[in-house]
């Protein structure tokens, strides 16, 4: 476990009140709140940020963590690609996006060559083993993201949930 980094994990787009339309007011709202988050952790001494790359939560917190190192370059935002090649179905702008954060990153951890039915799974257990925190975009649902914050909970992890 490191004791000075943190995980994400949230919804993709489908779970989120607006869906792809990022110009929606709670949007943005969320991504300041994902902004403010990190940067309260790292003013308790995070310096590291895992974040899982999906659509939805996943990019908008890696966006907020490079951000957050324009004014804290001691920050350091690992992407954990839960296989490779993971943001080839990735559409458009999100797959700029994607790829242009990968080139950003301070690290890029592949966790598997190819996609398996469990490579999901691997992936938000690795992040949580190796963050002492997890900040969660969670109102309920069931699915991927309960699934972390039930096993973060299991490990001990402190729980920072922002509500979408």
């Amino acid at each position: 476990m490191e004791s000075t980094a943190v995980c994400f994990t949230g919804y993709r787009p489908q779970k989120l009140p607006w869906g792809e339309d990022e110009s929606d007011p709670r949007c943005r709202e969320l991504k300041l709140r994902l902004l403010a988050a990190a940067n309260a952790f790292a003013e308790d001494g995070a310096v590291r940020f895992l974040c899982g790359m999906a659509r939805g939560v996943d990019l908008y917190a890696a966006e907020a963590v490079l951000l957050l190192k324009q004014a804290r370059p001691e920050v350091a935002l690992e992407c954990v690609l839960p296989f490779r090649g993971q943001g080839e179905g990735y559409r458009g702008i999100i797959k700029a996006r994607y790829h242009g954060i990968l080139e950003q990153a301070d690290a890029v951890t592949v966790l598997s060559e190819a996609y398996h039915p469990l490579c999901m799974l691997a992936r938000n257990r690795y992040m949580v083993d190796h963050a002492q925190s997890v900040i969660a975009v969670y109102d309920g649902a069931s699915g991927g993201t309960r699934q972390t914050i039930e096993y973060a909970r299991k490990m001990g992890r402190a729980i920072k949930i922002i509500s979408p």
